[in-house]
């Protein structure tokens, strides 16, 4: 993730004003692009693996909601999490309805994931976690495509929890009780 050049903080209805903002996020005001810049100066984006990965996830985390009342979006969904940070994870669950709006989502999803690149991975695993555990996100996902591996954070008690499970492994979804994922099937190549 790198900082687009600027000179001044912005708000959330400063950032949708900017131009091109679809590759961007709002950190505490700073605009970053979600992805490192080519020398061309042209977004370098996700790998395929990232994108294999995530199709995986959303194909099994929708099959769960078939039944339920949530929500499933990904990138290039927004969250408002604050006026001054707004983010696009990779995959966003929301069962609070009343939080979604033409935009996207204002406040927490229930349900957060986030899979790991080169260039983003510092920023998922302190930036953006610390930004979702302020803004009460119940459960985030770290996906390490590379590794096979996922870091499941819970929100208990104001503090998150974390367990690892790896691509040998059945991985409960929290916020959406009975929802299972067989990991194998995720990160088969």
């Amino acid at each position: 993730m790198s900082l687009l050049p600027q000179k001044k903080e912005y708000t959330y209805e400063e950032w949708l004003e900017l131009d091109n903002n679809e590759d961007t996020e709002l950190i505490d005001g700073i605009v970053y692009y979600m992805w490192d810049r080519t020398q061309n100066g042209m977004n370098s984006g996700p790998s395929r693996r990232h994108m294999d990965v995530q199709r995986e996830l959303v194909l099994a985390i929708g099959k769960c909601l078939e039944t339920k009342k949530c929500r499933l979006y990904f990138q290039p969904f927004v969250v408002k999490l604050s006026k001054k940070t707004t983010v696009r994870p990779d995959i966003a669950v929301i069962c609070d309805e009343s939080k979604l709006n033409d935009r996207g989502c204002v406040g927490a999803p229930d349900l957060i994931i986030e899979i790991l690149s080169l260039s983003n991975a510092t920023n998922d695993m302190w930036v953006k976690y610390n930004y979702y555990l302020m803004a009460s996100v119940k459960e985030y996902w770290i996906v390490d495509p590379t590794k096979n591996e996922v870091t499941v954070y819970i929100l208990k008690d104001g503090k998150y929890h974390g367990t690892w499970y790896s691509e040998k492994d059945i991985l409960p979804v929290t916020t959406l009780p009975g929802c299972e994922i067989d990991l194998s099937v995720i990160f088969a190549k």
